[in-house]
């Protein structure tokens, strides 16, 4: 029992700060952002975000718990229970002195510790994240500070983001709390709107640190969907393909998934967002695989198409190369000034232009049977991220992905039904051209055929 006791004096005293990665954003960044969005703030005001919440479901399966995104960018911290604080000028914090910034954690419990993985606490949310100023979260509902005196009060999503930890000890409900502070306050001084467009702004824009974990995730991403290339046959199974690529993931040391991995072979391929994963792969088929991993918060978001047994008929390969070529002009549009939607529009000229070359479309505007979602996506803590579509800047980074699909039952000639193809890279805006991450995946026809001849090392393991 002495043991036990001992080993729970251990996590107390030496875990907070262990690092397990040593290429994690350093606290001056995320204190450099927090810096970056006071700035932003008009005088005398504040803005509060709250971490995000415990799933329980997650909890009660021991699945891994993901940070809201700007919680994250704005502290480094992955716990949940967690509340930070930021003023545009120093304030006198009760307990603290003059602080223009206060987080509450939570407390360091070495009984829970011991099943959950260390906390960092009050101490560690100084030492390891670089702040002067921080509180335990159940001491919120005594915080002493008169939120009257602000002008504004910026919140994300005020009086609904609900921050509750599923075990009972540790149910700090700080939205609650803090809302009970200000639900006196008009809604002029309560606002949410305009801080949710100051974090856009900051986060479209990747710094040098960020550029480093992006293209991390996405050269682990070119590598898997390369072994995925090798070892495709006929035969297997959608979630078999899954497992070579989402292997290759965890082999490159992602943390997880950046979104559910998307196989779809036949008339799957033709489902944007199918997740199923369960279809019996023959040698007619093409498959859609839009899957990446994620490095630290950072997400990748690729998509190659490929013939399963190999080689493109010659249907999939004229339906394949028009997407390539609207793929090639999107990247094209992707230089500084001009505007977001710019790559969308450039591959929707070829689309239909080449549509109507083959008579699969009577006139231009029935491209939207083939292809109905947009080009690009601002790539990030999200895979989806938050950003202002206003002209492409450097340090953007978006993603181009054009598509065609024909489901069956489509009114033009059936030899083109259940043909899906897309195709998405990652793409860097700079002041030059556009760099593009995932360059170095294959994509033009002859290029993938050649690779899929190849032996991949999976296909070894019985």
């Amino acid at each position: 029992m002495q043991r036990y006791w001992y080993f729970l004096l251990f996590l107390v005293l030496v875990q907070p700060g262990l690092a397990q990665d040593t290429d994690l954003l350093t606290k001056e960044f995320h204190a450099g952002r927090r810096e970056a969005l006071r700035q932003l703030l008009p005088a005398n005001s504040c803005a509060v975000f709250f971490s995000a919440p415990e799933d329980e479901k997650a909890t009660i399966n021991r699945n891994s718990y993901h940070q809201d995104p700007n919680f994250y960018y704005l502290t480094g911290l992955n716990e949940s229970g967690a509340m930070l604080i930021i003023f545009k000028e120093a304030q006198t914090v009760t307990g603290g002195g003059e602080q223009n910034e206060v987080i509450f954690v939570k407390e360091l419990n070495p009984a829970k510790e011991v099943w959950t993985g260390h906390l960092l606490g009050k101490e560690g949310a100084k030492k390891v994240l670089g702040f002067s100023c921080s509180m335990i979260n159940n001491t919120l509902k005594d915080f002493n500070f008169n939120f009257s005196k602000l002008d504004k009060i910026f919140l994300l999503d005020p009086l609904t983001t609900c921050i509750v930890n599923s075990v009972e000890e540790d149910n700090a409900d700080l939205s609650a709390v803090f809302s009970a502070k200000v639900s006196s306050y008009s809604n002029t001084k309560v606002n949410s709107n305009s801080l949710s467009e100051w974090v856009a702004i900051l986060r479209k824009i990747k710094q040098p640190e960020e550029i480093v974990l992006m293209r991390k995730a996405v050269s682990n991403g070119v590598e898997a969907h390369i072994e995925l290339m090798k070892a495709l046959v006929p035969g297997m199974y959608e979630y078999q393909a899954q497992a070579v690529i989402e292997y290759m993931f965890k082999r490159g040391g992602m943390e997880c998934v950046a979104y559910p991995s998307i196989l779809g072979g036949g008339e799957n391929s033709c489902i944007l967002h199918y997740e199923t994963n369960r279809k019996k792969l023959s040698g007619t088929d093409m498959l859609v695989i839009d899957a990446a991993g994620e490095y630290h918060g950072y997400a990748a978001d690729i998509t190659r198409t490929l013939p399963v047994d190999g080689k493109f008929s010659v249907e999939e390969k004229l339906i394949y190369d028009i997407v390539l070529e609207a793929q090639e002009k999107g990247i094209k549009a992707c230089k500084a000034g001009n505007e977001f939607y710019a790559p969308h529009f450039a591959g929707i000229a070829v689309i239909q232009k080449r549509l109507l070359e083959l008579g699969i479309i009577k006139k231009e505007s029935d491209y939207i049977n083939y292809f109905f979602h947009g080009t690009s996506h601002y790539l990030g803590l999200d895979v989806h991220d938050v950003g202002v579509h206003s002209k492409l800047i450097p340090g953007n980074i978006i993603t181009v992905e054009p598509g065609i699909y024909i489901p069956a039952g489509s009114p033009c000639d059936p030899k083109w039904w259940n043909i899906g193809v897309r195709i998405e890279d990652d793409v860097l805006i700079t002041i030059g051209e556009p760099d593009v991450l995932s360059e170095k995946l294959p994509k033009k026809t002859e290029e993938i055929e050649a690779l899929m001849k190849e032996e991949s090392e999976l296909n070894k393991v019985k």
